[in-house]
Protein backbone atom coordinates (compact mmCIF):
# COMPACT_ATOMS: atom_id res chain seq x y z
CA UNK A 1 0.00 0.00 0.00
CA UNK A 2 1.32 3.56 -0.86
CA UNK A 3 0.96 6.04 1.38
CA UNK A 4 0.02 9.49 0.48
CA UNK A 5 2.96 12.11 1.46
CA UNK A 6 1.29 14.72 3.91
CA UNK A 7 1.21 18.62 2.68
CA UNK A 8 1.86 20.51 5.49
CA UNK A 9 -0.38 23.35 6.60
CA UNK A 10 0.41 27.03 5.86
CA UNK A 11 0.07 27.67 9.67
CA UNK A 12 2.21 24.93 10.95
CA UNK A 13 5.05 25.68 8.22
CA UNK A 14 5.86 29.43 9.77
CA UNK A 15 7.88 30.12 12.57
CA UNK A 16 6.08 30.97 16.25
CA UNK A 17 8.23 34.20 16.55
CA UNK A 18 6.14 35.72 13.55
CA UNK A 19 2.69 34.25 13.44
CA UNK A 20 -0.31 35.21 15.40
CA UNK A 21 -1.02 38.00 18.08
CA UNK A 22 2.00 37.44 20.00
CA UNK A 23 4.19 38.06 16.90
CA UNK A 24 2.47 41.44 16.42
CA UNK A 25 3.14 42.24 20.09
CA UNK A 26 6.33 41.34 19.97
CA UNK A 27 6.75 43.96 16.88
CA UNK A 28 4.67 46.98 18.43
CA UNK A 29 7.35 46.49 21.40
CA UNK A 30 10.18 47.03 18.95
CA UNK A 31 8.81 50.48 17.35
CA UNK A 32 7.86 51.67 21.14
CA UNK A 33 11.68 50.73 21.76
CA UNK A 34 12.93 52.83 18.74
CA UNK A 35 10.08 55.33 19.85
CA UNK A 36 11.49 56.03 23.06
CA UNK A 37 15.07 55.38 22.79
CA UNK A 38 16.05 59.11 21.94
CA UNK A 39 14.29 60.99 23.94
CA UNK A 40 14.68 58.38 26.93
CA UNK A 41 18.24 58.85 26.15
CA UNK A 42 17.87 62.80 26.47
CA UNK A 43 16.31 62.44 29.79
CA UNK A 44 19.00 60.02 31.20
CA UNK A 45 21.62 62.46 30.11
CA UNK A 46 20.03 65.55 31.36
CA UNK A 47 19.74 64.35 34.61
CA UNK A 48 22.97 63.43 35.00
CA UNK A 49 24.74 65.95 33.76
CA UNK A 50 22.11 68.67 36.28
CA UNK A 51 23.75 66.56 38.76
CA UNK A 52 27.09 66.69 38.00
CA UNK A 53 26.29 70.75 37.19
CA UNK A 54 25.34 70.73 41.00
CA UNK A 55 28.29 68.99 41.99
CA UNK A 56 30.84 70.62 40.00
CA UNK A 57 29.23 74.21 40.04
CA UNK A 58 29.25 74.59 36.13
CA UNK A 59 26.33 75.28 33.75
CA UNK A 60 27.71 73.11 30.74
CA UNK A 61 27.49 69.48 31.17
CA UNK A 62 24.37 69.39 31.40
CA UNK A 63 23.97 70.13 27.54
CA UNK A 64 26.83 67.81 26.86
CA UNK A 65 25.20 64.99 28.72
CA UNK A 66 21.85 65.32 26.94
CA UNK A 67 23.94 65.38 23.88
CA UNK A 68 25.35 62.26 24.65
CA UNK A 69 22.19 60.63 25.89
CA UNK A 70 20.34 61.91 22.63
CA UNK A 71 23.23 60.27 20.51
CA UNK A 72 23.36 56.90 22.84
CA UNK A 73 19.49 56.77 21.80
CA UNK A 74 20.63 57.02 17.53
CA UNK A 75 22.98 54.06 18.28
CA UNK A 76 20.57 51.96 19.73
CA UNK A 77 18.03 53.19 16.64
CA UNK A 78 20.92 52.44 14.12
CA UNK A 79 21.34 49.19 16.02
CA UNK A 80 18.19 47.62 15.62
CA UNK A 81 17.84 48.50 12.25
CA UNK A 82 21.46 46.51 11.40
CA UNK A 83 19.87 43.52 13.25
CA UNK A 84 16.26 43.40 11.54
CA UNK A 85 17.88 44.04 8.08
CA UNK A 86 20.57 41.17 8.40
CA UNK A 87 17.58 39.15 9.27
CA UNK A 88 15.78 39.69 5.71
CA UNK A 89 18.96 39.11 3.65
CA UNK A 90 19.54 35.74 4.68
Amino acid sequence: MSEEPQIPDAESSRSPKKSGALGDLVKAESMVQLALAVPAGCFVGLGIGYLLDRHFHTKWIVVAGMFLGAAGGFIQIFQFLARSGKGRDQ
